[in-house]
């Protein structure tokens, strides 16, 4: 029964890391502008989280609204950074957040920062540098890096804050988060014209899909895996992401960018099996929270 329990757990696991990595082809194949699309994406994954979570998600306290302050431009810079660079860029700079919070954690949660912890904050940065390379020769791209990097760094802010806060606030935080990126996006969605039948049901997959099931599956195999499972298996996400952009929409990522992606990916990867004790919210991958 317990190995049947943990197979489903891993199943589900693997399922969010699915459901998370769509989000890029989505947001590319669309035409709408970002914000419009950020609107409709919270409105549905709302709706979702209500069906999913119920009561749960109107239990607050006053982190639950730092970590919304949080998860609202969270989501924002990253779907801008997706329609302005490669999606490749936008998701693999995301995932300098965890090097971010091994440099903040010790000061605001008294953890130890061990040799580790450097060498994978040493091995992220230099990663990140590599994404600038390609972008010398593409200047027009500089906001989508720049709102990428942005993105990781607001990302770091969030695992922190949802580290600090009991599990039971955690459904109600991102919530309350949909609903802000809703407000911040509402303009856009009154200025312009509604989406066809086709471009409707792509934002429904955005919001009931990739942001609501996604959390859903996760949070349910996260009850029955350690950590390091469920963070080894959550890297299918910024692996995937790119593949599915460039199979659906014909958009590769530059060389170096390529390079640097595997060197972040690789050291938290690495990060997370060589540590014994790996920290929770390192491990938590917050593209689950959700972009």
């Amino acid at each position: 029964m317990q190995s049947d329990t943990h197979s489903k757990a891993i199943a589900a696991t693997i399922l969010a890391a699915l459901f998370w990595s769509i989000g890029g082809l989505f947001i590319k194949i669309l035409p709408q502008d970002a914000f419009t699309i950020l609107f409709y994406r919270s409105f549905y994954a709302a709706i979702m989280f209500v069906i999913l979570f119920r009561k749960k998600l109107f239990i607050f306290n006053k982190k639950s609204f730092i970590s919304a302050a949080f998860y609202a431009p969270l989501l924002i810079s990253f779907v801008a950074a997706t329609k302005l660079t490669t999606a490749a860029n936008a998701i693999f700079l995301q995932y300098i957040a965890p090097a971010i919070v091994l440099i903040l954690e010790p000061y605001l949660l008294r953890t130890k920062l061990t040799k580790l912890n450097i060498l994978t904050v040493f091995a992220s940065m230099t990663g990140m540098c590599l994404f600038f390379v390609d972008q010398f020769t593409k200047p027009d791209s500089w906001l989508g890096i720049g709102l990428a990097v942005l993105s990781g760094f607001i990302l770091a802010g969030l695992f922190i804050s949802q580290k600090m806060n009991d599990g039971a606030y955690q459904p109600g935080a991102i919530f309350l988060g949909n609903i802000l990126v809703c407000l911040c996006t509402f303009p856009w969605f009154l200025k312009n014209p509604y989406p066809t039948l086709t471009e409707n049901s792509y934002l429904m997959i955005l919001g009931f899909v990739q942001l609501g099931l996604g959390y859903a599956f996760f949070v349910y195999g996260q009850k029955y895996l350690s950590a390091v499972e469920s963070s080894l298996i959550a890297m299918l996400e910024p692996i995937l992401n790119p593949i599915w952009v460039f199979m659906g929409y014909g958009e590769k990522p530059g060389m170096f960018a390529l390079m640097g992606g595997a060197i972040i990916i690789g050291s938290l990867v690495y990060r997370i099996i060589k540590s014994k004790k790996p920290q929770k919210n390192v491990d938590i991958p917050m593209d689950s929270l959700a972009m």
